[in-house]
């Protein structure tokens, strides 16, 4: 996308897997900045990876050219799963993986799309805070300018992500580390000088998008369910 995120993920499989292992997949839409196309650009010729541009808008307008009545948040989701789904049919005749890009910031506010951005084989990326990615972008080389920039979905026209969120990644990486990683509760937020109604909304936020951080439910019916009782890890020693 020529974010921070994909352009870290980006860098993080050539330094794992070698650039001719790597290959980037670039998904505009019409109304995507041509910024972007031209960041992921460079992030491409920085590392020497093969890449294709494939320009997302025919798939996603057909769709909508039927349904009139949408709204920015619908087609929003639907460009994150057509990209998605561009993706993992590459996945298939390539015979690679799909690298994923949300960050730890994005899973726990449940800022994604199900089965679109949050969809991938494995993610390097979903143990770091936002604040975090940006510093170890530095370090892995990423150029500044995709490293400073406001950070967007691209989804429509002047989209930001901490305009649509209403706060600071800095602000809500503070918060979410305390109450996460370190376990504060409501009340000891507000003590070490977090607004009561900052923290309410950032809990419920976690709280209502639960679902999209598991698998769906299984309706249980037997004695070992998957992903209850029977789990691939401890059940096939691996």
């Amino acid at each position: 996308s020529g974010g921070v995120d994909s352009s870290l993920s980006t860098f993080v499989a050539v330094e794992a897997l070698s650039k001719e292992n790597v290959v980037a997949l670039i998904m505009p839409y019409k109304t995507s900045r041509k910024e972007s196309t031209d960041d992921a650009r460079m992030v491409v010729e920085l590392l020497g990876i093969d890449s294709k541009v494939i320009d997302i808008t025919p798939m996603v307008d057909v769709y909508f050219a039927m349904l009139p009545e949408t709204d920015e948040r619908r087609r929003g989701n639907k460009m994150a799963r057509e990209r998605m789904s561009i993706l993992y049919d590459h996945s298939a005749a390539l015979g690679a993986l799909v690298l994923g890009t949300s960050n730890k910031t994005e899973l726990l506010l449940g800022y994604g799309t199900v089965y679109g951005d949050m969809a991938s084989a494995i993610n390097p990326l979903g143990d770091l805070y936002k604040t975090q990615i940006r510093q170890v972008a530095r370090a892995f080389g990423v150029p500044e300018k995709i490293v400073a920039k406001a950070p967007t979905a691209d989804l429509w026209m002047d989209q930001t992500d901490e305009k649509e969120l209403g706060f600071t990644y800095e602000d809500v990486d503070k918060l979410l580390y305390l109450m996460v990683d370190k376990r504060y509760d409501r009340e000891s937020l507000v003590e070490v000088g977090f607004q009561k109604e900052f923290v309410n909304r950032v809990y419920q936020m976690v709280q209502r998008s639960h679902y999209k951080r598991r698998p769906p439910l299984i309706a249980k019916l037997s004695g070992r369910t998957i992903d209850r009782e029977f789990r691939y890890s401890r059940d096939w020693g691996v």
